[in-house]
């Protein structure tokens, strides 16, 4: 890209001279859609980001979240981050993915917190395309690579195939992080001038140049082989590296702010910092150490080589930071000083940028765009035996096993994981954190959107999306304490695009909000457009929630108690809604979007509280695929359920996907019906038992499927892959 006109005379009448060559690249990158949110900044003041627990809100490499802790404990933070790596991915889908975990663990470090948990939400075209197949290959064994290498659990996500993402891709990373002393806590808020900027990683190279830009526009058919100098090239060892020199660093309190290395290369992380605290810099270019020859200062200044951190140090420190990551193999490199002036770089005598740091960083002029909303669907349901449509929703790509995916993750590494991948959330163990009854905070994670909701409506797909991951976290006992997004569109200047979006925002920043659920950061990509059209707007939440201990119930039957089926329109019959739904994408057909029952605080509340009795023995949300593959998906070996439906809409009763609703397994079903009454409906459905198979009844019809079968419809992801 180049930097448009009416940028160029607005910077030059800003400055009062024409710009340089390194000047124009800079601003390029830095008020591109991708650093600087022209089209999207303006909607996200909708979102609510306060609260008691809340430490660091948005606008830092990452959000700091306190947790519940006993009276008399030391305060423990966490850090929680999601970012995108969509047009990367597409390109070369192993370096763009192992480079967006590596970003996102980097962002948090920069923050002064230990990285304890990834979790990964992609989206690719139909799953019967070759290529989608080609690029959830590359993308998983890129994700599974870095983040084995580094020794950070991949623990949840989500995995969709849809029409929209034929061209285009999505790999959302969200990592969270650990602080456990306070005092270790840092920002990207440059302290105070004299300060020096100390440069540690790897050497910067070429790759990488001009990837903020490449990411804030349209994917053009050959973009596989022209954008592929955009794409960084990850060391996953350099990172592990890193995160040890950082401890250290920690450990020896010789940091005052950092900034991690990612769009836009060190002009992108030294700006922004020294612009949050009101400072500027003067930068040698010629001191960052490099690795390929005869770089020129753009190169040097744009190029987004990965595994890199800008420190701010006081001068005294500044050997003392050089020697330490020295002595873990790492290059150092004192690269300038904070000042009170300009942000000024230098290369080999020549002054190659001088400007304000203010403007570099925060002066992009936002856009004004229109926006339409899409029309409502018809309602045209097919007729297809209930039997059929059972197996084809069952066997679907969207709606088989993952385990093809997160068996090549490493979930258990660092010891904390109780509750790992394969279940509605994660579970992980906080033992630094001890809660008022004495026991270790568990941490409860979930992440992932389903487009198909938000294709059908965007405004009540996306607060479907904040009820669908919160219901995960309920369902594991835990109350929500924040979630970040990661906002994903098409190309912004499309009135339809722009409208879907818009209402995806206002979605999410409601339902948040009727939740009680700061929305504590996030990230905005849009562009995300290609020669097979926009991708469906795409609200990637990833929350998080805390509980007493780490002693959750699985998802899975024990074969020992009743079925209760608990949530608002638990019997909806014939007035069901199957817009969105896994059975429509499979069987054709059109409908609304279910919308998101009112007062859903109340029910996610007393279902957290289910979870938690002794009689409770497994609880799973009902989501995509409905109620079918909910009940599926809950059978084991040697345990399902002989189940009754109230007589109605077989279609409707068992492959709708309206949110809120869970399926609890129980010793006690009246206790559960009780603790619902006057919140959600309850419907005692039948008795789980000591066999693995599923029997529905719903009026004259019945659905009988074992174990065996629920396996080799969902098992056919592995099978295909294979």
């Amino acid at each position: 890209m180049s930097l448009e006109p009416a940028d160029r005379e607005r910077i030059g009448e800003q400055l009062d001279r024409e710009l340089t060559t390194t000047e124009a690249l800079l601003f390029e990158n830095l008020w591109s859609e991708h650093c600087a949110y022209r089209s999207s900044r303006r909607l996200l003041s909708a979102f609510d980001s306060e609260g008691s627990q809340v430490i660091v809100g948005p606008g830092d490499d990452a959000a700091v979240v306190a947790l519940p802790t006993a009276e008399d404990a030391d305060p423990v933070y966490i850090t929680v981050g999601i970012e995108s790596h969509n047009h990367p991915s597409f390109v070369d889908p192993f370096e763009g993915a192992a480079t967006g975990v590596g970003g996102i663990v980097r962002d948090t470090l920069s923050m002064g917190a230990y990285p304890i948990a990834l979790t990964d939400s992609l989206y690719f075209g139909p799953f019967e395309r070759e290529h989608s197949r080609y690029l959830l290959d590359g993308v998983v064994e890129g994700i599974s690579h870095y983040g084995n290498c580094i020794g950070v659990p991949t623990v949840g996500g989500s995995l969709v195939f849809n029409q929209g993402y034929t061209g285009n891709p999505l790999v959302n990373v969200a990592c969270v992080g650990l602080i456990d002393d306070p005092d270790r806590l840092l920002t990207a808020v440059a302290q105070r001038a004299g300060n020096k900027l100390v440069l540690i990683g790897n050497a910067t190279g070429r790759d990488g140049l001009g990837g903020a830009s490449f990411a804030s526009e349209d994917l053009a058919e050959d973009a596989e082989t022209d954008d592929r100098p955009a794409v960084q090239v990850g060391d996953p060892y350099a990172e592990k590296l890193l995160i040890e020199v950082n401890e250290a660093l920690l450990d020896e309190g010789l940091v005052e702010s950092a900034r991690d290395l990612g769009a836009a290369g060190l002009g992108g992380a030294s700006a922004e910092l020294v612009a949050k605290g009101g400072f500027g810099a003067t930068i040698e270019l010629e001191r960052v150490h490099q690795r390929e020859p005869e770089m020129s200062a753009f190169e040097i200044l744009l190029a987004e080589s990965q595994e890199r951190i800008c420190y701010e140090v006081e001068p005294d420190a500044v050997q003392a930071v050089v020697d330490l990551a020295a002595r873990y193999d790492l290059e150092a490199a004192e690269i300038g000083t904070i000042t009170e002036g300009n942000y000024v770089c230098t290369f080999d005598g020549r002054r190659v940028v001088d400007a304000p740091a203010t403007l570099l960083a925060d002066g992009a002029p936002l856009y004004e765009l229109p926006g339409t909303s899409p029309p409502s669907p018809a309602r045209s349901h097919p007729e297809v035996a209930l039997e059929t449509a059972f197996e084809r929703v069952l066997g679907a790509p969207n709606t088989a096993s993952r385990r093809w995916v997160y068996r090549q993750y490493d979930h258990e590494v660092g010891v904390r994981t109780a509750m790992g991948p394969g279940d509605d959330a994660a579970v992980i163990s906080i033992h630094e954190a001890v809660g008022e009854s004495g026991e270790p905070v568990g941490l409860t994670i979930s992440a992932g959107a389903e487009p198909g909701w938000t294709a059908c409506n965007p405004y009540e797909g996306a607060r479907a999306s904040a009820v669908e991951n919160a219901t995960n976290l309920a369902a594991k006992g835990a109350t929500p304490l924040a979630a970040v997004d990661c906002l994903n569109g098409g190309n912004p200047e499309t009135g339809e695009v722009y409208g879907g979006f818009s209402d995806v925002v206002a979605g999410l920043a409601d339902a948040c909000r009727e939740l009680a659920i700061p929305v504590v950061g996030g990230n905005v990509s849009l562009y995300n457009d290609s020669t097979s059209g926009p991708i469906p707007p795409t609200p990637t939440v990833a929350m998080v929630g805390t509980r007493v201990g780490t002693g959750a119930p699985p998802m899975r039957f024990a074969g020992e108690g009743s079925v209760v089926l608990v949530g608002d329109r638990v019997q909806a019959g014939a007035q069901a809604r199957l817009g969105g739904s896994e059975f429509l994408a499979q069987c054709g057909g059109s409908d609304r979007f279910p919308t998101v029952p009112d007062s859903i605080d109340g029910f996610l509340d007393r279902l957290a509280r289910v979870a938690d009795e002794d009689s409770t023995l497994a609880v799973h949300d009902v989501s995509n695929g409905g109620l079918a593959v909910t009940l599926a998906e809950m059978v084991t070996e040697d345990a399902g359920a002989s189940l009754e439906l109230a007589p109605g809409d077989p279609q409707g009763l068992l492959f709708n996907e309206a949110t809120g609703r869970a399926v609890v397994e129980t010793t006690a079903p009246k206790l559960v019906v009780d603790a619902f009454e006057g919140v959600a409906q309850t419907a005692v459905l039948g008795e789980s038992v000591e066999r693995g198979e599923l029997e529905i009844t719903v009026g004259e019809s019945t659905v009988s499927i074992d174990k065996d079968r629920i396996t080799a419809l969902r098992g056919s992801l592995a099978e295909l892959m294979d």
